[in-house]
């Protein structure tokens, strides 16, 4: 997945503009111009490193001056005391933005790594990990951009760009067929249409007017292995709801297609990584 440049220097300006308002205060009664300095990004955890072209452009966008070198490149396992990045350049460009790329580093480099370790629990079977809609608002293609990064996929984006048919559709609707047939009436032939259900009465509904994907919504181990085999292969089979690691790979075992964890998006502990900054005189290459 390629980074939207337009869309996400938007984002990076907003974080900017909200942390900056009208100056950084502390760096301007501290730091002289003209003084230059080496920022040293330096990872306190272990973790999968994601986000780093979002940091460089928090501190191009506050100058363009800055030197931005990776250590180390999107994707990569990292250790304690590992060093990821250096910056460059004026001293108040990089203060003023650290915590701002700190931010966002920190944040995309931890759903990387949770990704990357349901990625791994799964490797050895059919099911691939995916995303969910339970994003951070105004941060979704970032997030989901850090799921590709430590290995899972992405689900739809946002209601606009896949039909997934859910309970309270299907209350509304008056049922999985009716639900269903109503959408296909009504968008292109080339949008796939996912169905969401609990009961073995709705998949049969749901394979009768031939829904293309079939989510199995909080239903236990057995029934998602039951549901696999009724369904055999005529639509594509996603889990969802009160996905573990604890249960990760029984649900695997099931046969299912795709396994759908809000928790890569939600509930990701940010990686723990630090910038330490010296001045040019004292510095030394890190990388």
């Amino acid at each position: 997945m390629e980074l939207n440049e337009r869309m996400v220097r938007e984002i990076v300006e907003r974080a900017l503009q909200e942390d900056i308002g009208h100056g950084d205060v502390t760096t301007r009664h501290i730091v002289p111009p003209g003084v230059r300095a080496k920022g040293v990004l330096i990872a306190k955890g272990s973790g999968v490193i994601a986000g780093l072209p979002v940091a460089e452009m928090v501190f191009r966008t506050l100058e363009e001056r800055l030197q931005f070198r990776r250590c180390v490149e999107e994707g990569d396992a990292v250790g304690p005391g590992q060093v990821i990045a250096e910056v460059e350049g004026p001293a108040a460009a990089i203060l003023t933005g650290e915590r701002v790329a700190l931010n966002f580093l920190q944040r995309l480099s931890g759903i990387a790594t949770k990704t990357a370790r349901y990625v791994e629990l799964v490797r050895y079977y059919h099911a691939r990990i995916t995303d969910t809609r339970k994003t951070t608002p105004g941060l979704r293609i970032l997030e989901k951009y850090a799921v590709q990064v430590g290995g899972g996929v992405n689900h739809r984006f946002g209601l606009f760009d896949a039909v997934l048919i859910k309970d309270n559709h299907i209350a509304l609707a008056g049922g999985v067929k009716q639900a269903i047939m109503a959408v296909r009436r009504g968008v292109p032939h080339t949008m796939k249409i996912e169905v969401e259900v609990e009961t073995f009465d709705q998949i049969d509904e749901a394979l009768e007017v031939k829904a293309d994907i079939i989510m199995l919504d909080n239903m236990t181990v057995e029934q998602m292995r039951e549901a696999v085999e009724r369904i055999n292969g005529r639509a594509l089979v996603e889990a969802s709801g009160s996905v573990t690691e604890e249960n990760l790979v029984d649900i695997a075992k099931t046969g299912v297609d795709y396994i759908s964890v809000g928790a890569l998006t939600h509930s990701a502990a940010a990686l723990d990584i630090s910038l330490d900054i010296q001045t040019i005189e004292s510095s030394s290459t890190e990388c």
